[in-house]
Parts: structure tokens; sequence; C-alpha cells
């Protein structure tokens, strides 16, 4: 079963992606803020990981940097899923080697969920 580390603050949201990727058949492991994604990481090794950029402790770039440099986690692909949908923060993301980016505000779950298959077929 392929594994999903959530990077994503707002409880309702994470929530909502945990009942859509656990019915599809992923195992998910939530975090709240920046700090626990790569402390979570130690224990969970995720095939893939959806990370918000606006976090407490330590925000999405600051963690995308972090993982891209750590030879051990340097090839977990990373989908940004943030509300900033400017073109500095989508060049900037995908600059610190983000696999792809997603402005959760116009993106429907299934559709994120579509991305994650792909990503990891």
């Amino acid at each position: 079963m392929a594994k999903i580390l959530v990077a994503e603050d707002d409880k309702f949201l994470a929530n909502a992606y945990r009942v859509k990727f656990n019915k599809a058949g992923y195992e998910i492991k939530i975090v709240s803020d920046g700090q626990d994604a790569i402390d979570s990481l130690e224990a969970f090794t995720p095939d893939i990981i959806l990370l918000d950029l606006i976090m407490p402790i330590k925000d999405g770039f600051s963690v995308l940097e972090e993982l891209k440099k750590n030879d051990k986690w340097k090839n977990i692909p990373v989908i940004v899923a943030s509300n900033l949908g400017q073109k500095e923060d989508i060049d900037k993301s995908m600059a610190l080697g983000a696999t792809d980016y997603i402005v959760k505000s116009q993106v429907p779950i299934a559709d994120i969920l579509v991305k994650i298959n792909n990503v990891l077929k």
C-alpha cells in the first residue's frame, strides 16, 4: 500500500484528504506544520508528499528545501498544494524541486488524487 504524507494545517481539508485517499487505498499520515512533516519522516517514509506552503513553525518552502538536500528523502515526489497562486510562488516551488503545483481553491480533491496516482505510476 502506497503511503502519502499530507502536510496541511487546515483540519477540515486534512480530514477530507484522509477520507478520499483512504478510500483510494492509500496509507495516510497527516501533519499540521512543517516541522512535524520533517520529524515524521524518520518513522513514516511516504511514497509521495502533499505539501501546503503556509503552515505554522516551518513553511512549505523550507520543508521542500530541507527534503531535497537530504539524500534519504530527496527522491520522494512532492506535490505542493497551496492557495498561493502567484507565478513567483509556483516558480519557487518548482525550482526547489516540487513535482507539481496545485492551487487548492481551484482543484477538487478528486483531481489531486488523479495527480497523485499519475506521479506514483
